[in-house]
């Protein structure tokens, strides 16, 4: 369901003569260049795919973000955190030194559960060697306790990115791309 909406408009463009039928992806920014209008993400993986779940396909795809700004939804936002599994308590995040991901098994300090929004950005706590991220899916605030080497990453290693469909018939350019996680389709509908 997550690239119907997008198909549905690629198919009536078609149909109407606009030329030939585009493509839909999906995945999570992991970088944005207002500047160079470039958008950085890391695709989803089908449906099945192992490990599920899965954090994404790798390499990384870099595309250009529509040239007319109204194809464009809000401004994504940028991260690495790809996966929270806190049931398992590993984390996946896209580790940009070596441009693969990287599995996380952690040690919790504190959880809270059932929080409906993120409390703020990622909090990289040196002195006490924690850090403290919001997982989105399972509604949690955790803080694990970290080594010297994650402790060196960037902060934004520890925050989700937003999540971008986009509609293409150049793989290297969106002609269309929506932020899915800053678009209340709701609101929209109504």
């Amino acid at each position: 369901m997550r690239k119907t909406t997008l198909a549905v408009i690629a198919a009536a463009l078609a149909l109407a003569g606009c030329g030939p039928l585009g493509k839909v992806e999906q995945g999570r920014v992991i970088a944005y260049d207002r500047q160079a209008r470039q958008v950085t993400l890391i695709l989803e993986a089908p449906a099945g795919t192992p490990p599920s779940p899965s954090p994404g396909v790798l390499p990384a795809v870099t595309i250009e973000a529509p040239t007319d700004p109204s194809e464009m939804g809000p401004a994504p936002v940028a991260g690495g955190l790809m996966l929270v599994d806190a049931k398992n308590r590993r984390i996946v995040v896209y580790d940009r030194a070596t441009q693969s991901f990287r599995t996380i098994q952690y040690t919790p300090l504190e959880e809270r559960h059932n929080v409906p929004k993120s409390p703020g950005p990622p909090v990289v706590d040196r002195p006490k060697k924690a850090i403290t991220i919001y997982a989105a899916k399972d509604r949690s605030v955790i803080t694990f306790a970290a080594s010297d080497d994650l402790l060196a990453m960037p902060t934004d290693t520890w925050r989700a990115g937003d999540v971008v469909r986009y509609y293409y018939r150049d793989p290297a350019q969106a002609l269309r791309l929506m932020n899915v996680t800053r678009t209340d389709l709701s609101k929209a509908a109504g």
